[in-house]
């Protein structure tokens, strides 16, 4: 009677190993600080339960500071929105040269993470009370642009810059889905006797509208968390939620961090349900777009 040989060791598997520092990073910086400020929003400085600081955030100049910043993000997503899609389509739809998209998509990828104190210098130098484009139109075509009402220190001011890195990330997020549209929708709708502008409204637009909607919300959540680019550009001149946030954690005499922990978890639900959104639209486009 012969024996059996005994059963093969099974190895371990190793290949998990490699998400560790990624786990370890996600862990340190985003869920430990979001914890903390978490935490402390519902904590006194003596480390005491209290529901106070969250209480504060229905303070007259808090509410208007969430409204300000909700009223900017609202702008420069639509914006963006509309700026970046015309863009994108014109690019993969419009029979342009197929080497205007590598540049183009290779500068979008750039200038959507071009933001703080680079892009605020960038914008004063430019459309500043003494920038290249403000002093050119004085000078060349007697447009002055502070009698117009324009200001780069205001809500418009800084409107504008933020669309700067907005329309470049919404030219990144919608092309995958642009080029998801299937040239035989068009020519069905055209065989059928459909018209450009029939096809864009009930068959195009249609399947756009949930990543169309979902870029939207991303976009929103990108304006609303910024606070480099508001600070170093309007200072304490537009009272935005970041900058109120900043004045309250950095510890001046008038600072309350834990009120500033509150602010800041005002914000982190603000961002997570609009990235929720994001998310469950983004997966509804994509049953059509597959």
């Amino acid at each position: 009677m012969t024996d059996t040989p005994p059963p093969p060791r099974r190895r371990p598997n190793l290949t998990w190993l490699g998400l560790v520092p990624f786990g370890l990073f996600v862990a340190l910086f985003l869920i430990a600080p979001t914890m903390k400020i978490v935490v402390g929003a519902f904590q006194t400085p003596d480390g005491a339960f209290t529901f106070d600081n969250v209480a504060g955030l229905f303070t007259p100049s808090i509410l208007a500071s969430y409204w300000i910043s909700i009223k900017i993000s609202t702008a420069s997503a639509a914006l963006g929105c509309l700026v970046g899609f015309l863009m994108a389509a014109a690019m993969v739809l419009g029979g342009l040269p197929r080497m205007i998209r590598s540049p183009l998509l290779t500068f979008s990828g750039v200038a959507s993470n071009f933001a703080g104190v680079p892009l605020a210098f960038a914008f004063l130098a430019t459309l500043g009370p003494v920038g290249l484009v403000t002093l050119f139109l004085k000078h060349q075509f007697g447009i002055n642009l502070r009698l117009l009402g324009f200001n780069l220190l205001s809500f418009w001011g800084l409107t504008v810059t933020y669309i700067f890195f907005q329309i470049p990330l919404m030219i990144l997020i919608i092309t995958p889905a642009l080029d998801g549209l299937k040239r035989e929708w068009r020519e069905a709708a055209q065989c059928l006797g459909a018209s450009g502008v029939q096809y864009w409204r009930m068959v195009a637009l249609p399947i756009l509208f949930p990543a169309l909607l979902g870029t939207f919300a991303l976009l929103f959540a990108n304006a609303f968390g910024a606070v480099a680019t508001a600070y170093a550009l309007t200072g304490s001149s537009l009272n935005i939620v970041p900058i109120m946030l900043f004045a309250q954690i950095r510890g001046d005499v008038l600072g309350d961090p834990h009120l500033g922990y509150a602010m800041a978890f005002g914000m982190i639900l603000v961002t997570a349900a609009a990235n929720v959104i994001y998310i469950w639209l983004r997966m509804r486009s994509e049953r059509w777009l597959k």
